[in-house]
């Protein structure tokens, strides 16, 4: 009973309490209204609020209060740093850990395991550590940053051919390595981990790696033995040196090829003297590695030291003033012994005199070295050769006469316009007709330099067939100063001669019974050294008293015209010769071997034969029969000719090696052996010998240019023209003919 009353009056107690809280709320509720209603603010003490600020002071009033997170982990590292340094046995270094803590208080913070700490500190000041396990734990108060220093020594495992050591890698953001290693050359392999630089300095390795956290990381290395260096010897080597010295408009060039044979040593370097004043220009070399222009010296540094021979070439020039200068004599420093040749050339056209003295010996520029030859592009002027020991210095050295000194000195001259194309021979066969009628074959032996066109001016009336330029068609070009023939062009010339040959016809005038007949050849702008012409005619014609420009060939003693050109053109340059009496020819035998028509017999067999020693030469006749020995002395001498079909003929005479000798041989066709003999005392220059009775061979026997062109009418030139098959030539010479006509007239009377 007493515990229903008491529930009883628990309910009653409740229900009244809900009640006065429900009373106390609609109050609070009237008074919050009537206190919006108003406009007058409330009395002092009372706060007036939103109904929303309301309502959220009221929620806020129902939740509890929110506790503080925690961090997931007490402290984080960020860093670690290895810094080791391999001695013999072991690794000692440092290990520095970068990191935060996290939480408040006293926290254990590991730090390595497996590894040997020497002390610790953190800030300045020892940290005490303590071992959990095979770990070592540092006692830090936090939260904040730290930083710790662990002095550690880590023991190296040597192996046959290598070392290695392991560590043991924190938990860390970034880990990384450095390490330095005993050897220059030295293999690093890391496992795991990545080498991110090496570098040796001083028989030291230094090695930058990154690190995987948390692994066991295995370092070994092998160090290469350094190779001893081999002790320098001395080097020793010998040189030739040979220098081109131009002479140039404003300026003196020094070119030298200096080739070096290595007697002894290794040089990896060779120096060269500059003289004063002198800039170098160029240096080439198929071992050169460098070049260094130091204290007056030009060093060669080559990229073969072991090589035994070296080839360099150098050029150097300075300003000139002044009409003489000295050439300085180039050459290597410290060479054994040392021999050279010098060249001078001069560019334009100029009188150039070379002093020399010392030792320096002058020398025929024919018998300078091809290589040094190849390099000149001007004239060239004088040439000398010296020789000196390793005990003379380079350059100018002490002689007997003084010291080596080449003294230049020169008079220059305007340039003049030199001749763009010549022709070395000319040889012209006219065929006439009984009609009066010309068919002209005109065949050029041609030198071109410059010349695009051969200009021809036709007789009046005369019309070109065909023209060929080294044996190919060419078309020329008609215009109002004449007709133009091309050359071949300058950058695609031969590098020699070639034939220029042209035909034309010309209608001509008829012949009466008796007259005066005249024949013009056409007016070239080319020079010739020699015109040769051949004219034949029929045998009804008996013809006398030739005049003209053109010299009968028989007035010559040597029965034919000398091959020597009047007038060369090589490179530019003209250069005037005077016949088998030229000073360049004294010494040499030579001549002419031709048939009974003067016809030339290419392929005949020549022995001269000196009568005192029985020293014989031999030689074959070119396509233009000629042939040439030298070196003979002076004496009785033989000259037999010999060609299958002919007879043999043989000459002696009187030989005087001072004077150039023209010995022109005629042979007979003979169908059984047959030796002509004929000997003559004294030493003549020019001497004629013909097979059969003297005089035999006859000025009126058509030669194989006649049959030649008579061939090529029958099917070839684009004309209907009765050639004369039997008849009589006559030949004709010019020499030295200059843009002008050439004539022949004569009289005639038809049989």
């Amino acid at each position: 009973m007493s515990s229903d009353k008491d529930s009883a009056s628990l309910r009653s107690f409740l229900v009244s309490r809900q009640r006065s809280a429900v009373s106390s709320l609609v109050l609070l509720l009237l008074v919050v209204a009537t206190a919006f209603g108003q406009q007058n603010p409330g009395a002092v003490g009372m706060v007036t609020l939103p109904l929303d600020e309301y309502n959220r002071l009221l929620d806020q009033t129902g939740q509890r209060a929110k506790t503080p997170s925690q961090p997931p982990v007490p402290f984080a590292l960020s860093e670690a740093l290895f810094e080791l340094k391999v001695g013999d046995q072991s690794a000692r270094g440092r290990l520095i850990l970068k990191g935060e803590l996290l939480q408040s208080g006293v926290i254990k913070v590991p730090l390595c395991w497996d590894t040997t700490i020497l002390s610790a500190e953190s800030g300045g000041t020892p940290l005490p550590l303590t071992l959990e396990g095979a770990s070592h734990v540092a006692l830090l108060t936090g939260p904040g940053p730290f930083e710790i220093f662990l002095e550690t020594i880590i023991p190296v495992s040597i192996e046959a051919g290598q070392a290695s050591l392991r560590l043991v890698v924190p938990w860390a953001g970034s880990t990384r390595l450095s390490l330095d290693l005993p050897g220059d050359h030295t293999n690093v392999q890391l496992n795991p981990g990545l080498i991110t630089s090496k570098k040796g300095l001083e028989a030291r390795t230094s090695v930058e790696a990154s690190l995987v956290p948390g692994s066991q990381t295995k370092i070994q290395w092998t160090t290469r033995e350094m190779p001893v260096p081999p002790v320098a010897r001395e080097t020793r080597y010998i040189s030739d040196v040979k220098t081109l010295v131009t002479v140039g408009e404003a300026d003196l060039r020094l070119t030298a090829l200096v080739d070096t044979t290595v007697v002894q040593g290794d040089p990896s370097e060779f120096e060269l003297p500059v003289p004063p004043g002198y800039e170098v220009t160029e240096t080439a070399g198929n071992s050169l590695a460098s070049t260094d222009v130091r204290s007056g010296l030009v060093v060669l540094k080559t990229n073969e030291p072991t090589r035994r021979s070296h080839q360099f070439l150098v050029s150097m020039e300075r300003s000139l003033q002044g009409v003489q200068a000295e050439a300085p004599l180039l050459g290597l420093k410290g060479p054994q012994r040392e021999t050279g040749e010098i060249l001078v050339e001069a560019a334009g056209t100029m009188e150039l005199t070379a002093a020399e003295s010392g030792q320096l010996r002058r020398m025929d520029v024919r018998e300078v070295n091809p290589a040094l030859r190849s390099l000149a592009k001007g004239s060239l002027q004088a040439a000398f050769r010296f020789h000196r020991n390793g005990a003379q210095p380079a350059g100018p050295v002490a002689g007997p006469d003084g010291q080596n000194r080449l003294m230049l000195s020169w008079t220059r001259f305007p340039e003049t316009q030199a001749l763009p194309a010549a022709a070395e021979r000319a040889e012209v066969t006219t065929l006439v007709t009984s009609e009066g009628k010309t068919l002209t074959e005109v065949a050029l032996v041609v030198r071109n330099e410059a010349q695009p066109f051969l200009k021809v001016g036709l007789p009046q009336g005369a019309s070109l067939l065909t023209a060929e330029v080294s044996g190919e068609k060419v078309k020329p070009v008609e215009g109002t100063d004449g007709i133009r023939v091309p050359l071949l062009r300058a950058g695609f010339r031969p590098e020699g001669p070639y034939i220029v040959s042209f035909v034309y016809f010309n209608p001509g005038a008829a012949f009466g019974k008796s007259g005066n007949s005249e024949l013009v050849l056409p007016r070239l702008d080319l020079p010739m050294n020699v015109l040769l012409w051949e004219v034949f005619l029929p045998d009804r014609f008996s013809v006398k008293d030739f005049a003209g420009n053109a010299v009968p060939q028989a007035l010559y003693a040597s029965g034919d015209w000398p091959l020597q050109p009047l007038l060369a053109l090589y490179g530019g340059v003209v250069n005037v010769q005077h016949g088998a009496s030229s000073a360049g020819s004294r010494g040499i035998i030579q001549g002419v071997v031709t048939d009974q028509t003067g016809a030339v017999l290419p392929g005949a067999e020549v022995i001269v034969t000196e009568e005192t020693n029985g020293s014989r030469q031999k030689a074959v006749t070119n396509d233009q029969g000629r042939w040439a020995v030298v070196g003979l002395a002076s004496g009785p001498v033989s000259v037999s000719v010999t060609m299958p079909g002919f007879n043999t003929s043989r000459r002696t005479f009187q030989y005087d090696s001072g004077k150039p000798a023209q010995i022109d041989v005629g042979l007979d066709v003979g169908s059984v052996s047959q030796t002509i003999e004929v000997s003559a005392q004294g030493s003549p220059s020019s001497i004629r010998i013909d097979g059969g009775k003297a005089g035999a061979q006859p000025q009126t026997a058509p030669s194989a240019n006649v049959s030649n062109l008579q061939r090529r009418v029958a099917g070839v030139l684009p004309i209907g023209v009765e050639v004369p098959r039997a008849g009589k030539a006559y030949r004709f010479v010019r020499p030295l003919v200059l843009d002008e006509e050439t004539r022949v007239s004569f009289k005639y009377k038809v049989r």
